[in-house]
């Protein structure tokens, strides 16, 4: 049933573990990413390049240390931030893409 939910969204979610591999699309990103092929268990840097991966990789390092969100990156329809997942004992298991439209005036 989550799997669903999170179908039923227009936003992209992609969930990628602490090992940095991509273990989970939603229906939107499958969409957006489509000309990349399936993407589920690929790893996050290879999809990126040299400059995209370090800023992945200075966000991840806050979520290390208990951020819940860090800002990635704003284009014109999106502003883009990783969110982390942290299990009930607050361990960091992975964290996602959230899209957040940037609303037409």
């Amino acid at each position: 049933m989550l799997s669903q939910i999170l179908d039923s969204l227009d936003e992209q979610i992609v969930f990628v573990g602490t090992d940095h591999i991509i273990q989970y699309m939603n229906a939107a990103a499958k969409k957006h990413y489509i000309k990349s092929g399936d993407l589920i268990g690929k790893n996050i840097f290879d999809c990126h390049n040299i400059h995209s991966g370090e800023v992945i990789r200075k966000a991840y390092e806050k979520l290390e240390a208990g951020s819940a969100e860090e800002f990635i990156y704003q284009n014109k329809k999106h502003i883009v931030y990783m969110r982390s997942v942290f299990n009930p004992e607050r361990k960091l298991i992975g964290y996602y893409e959230k899209f957040e439209p940037i609303a037409k005036a």
